[in-house]
């Protein structure tokens, strides 16, 4: 597991029923979590409303919730789970597609405006080629590519959100980067690890 979560005193305080606590965690991760969903959804109101049901969910059974757990990695896997729950439910009100259940994923890999705003032209150059490099894999590979470097969650975090085993986990990193470095430079591919 990572190192211990920031936010478990916050936590602690939130299930021992403090309303400012709720407050807080709510502030605290909803950006995160935003970011999140919008990686694996382009409809931002979707998304908020996940957002909003994962909190009401958490107000509503904080009695039964466990004390020591790594906060966003509980959160994150929660949400992920609502969020592919509504997506399948409004994919069964889609009549265009029956089998949109199975596009649920990660969305195409791009960097954010504030690192296009800091890189010379060079480094924007090595960012474009590494976004496409990355959106080549396959979409579990940059999914758990997101997960590790973007999110920080550890092997046996993303395998349990996941629902793979851990030394799967561990292959698709390895068979990712792998392939990452045989297309791109030294350079681009040390970038992944400053993924933010």
């Amino acid at each position: 597991m990572t190192d211990i979560d920031p936010g478990i005193d916050l936590w602690e305080r939130f299930i021992s029923g403090s309303s400012s606590a709720f407050s807080e965690l709510y502030d605290a991760y909803t950006d995160i979590l935003y970011k999140f969903g919008m990686r694996y959804s382009a409809d931002s109101d979707l998304v908020k409303d996940c957002i909003h049901d994962l909190f009401i969910d958490l107000h509503s059974y904080r009695g039964s919730l466990a004390k020591e757990v790594n906060v966003k990695f509980y959160l994150l896997k929660s949400f992920r789970r609502k969020l592919h729950a509504a997506h399948r439910k409004s994919s069964l009100l889609n009549f265009k597609s029956w089998h949109a259940d199975e596009t649920f994923g990660i969305n195409a890999f791009a960097f954010s405006v504030e690192h296009d705003m800091i890189m010379d032209e060079k480094q924007r150059e090595m960012l474009d080629h590494l976004a496409f490099e990355i959106n080549q894999l396959p979409e579990r590979q940059r999914e758990i590519l997101y997960l590790r470097f973007n999110q920080d969650l550890d092997y046996e975090e993303i395998a349990s959100i996941m629902q793979i085993s851990v030394p799967t986990c561990r292959t698709f990193i390895y068979r990712a980067l792998k392939q990452l470095r045989g297309k791109l430079e030294f350079g681009a591919i040390a970038l992944i690890f400053y993924w933010v």
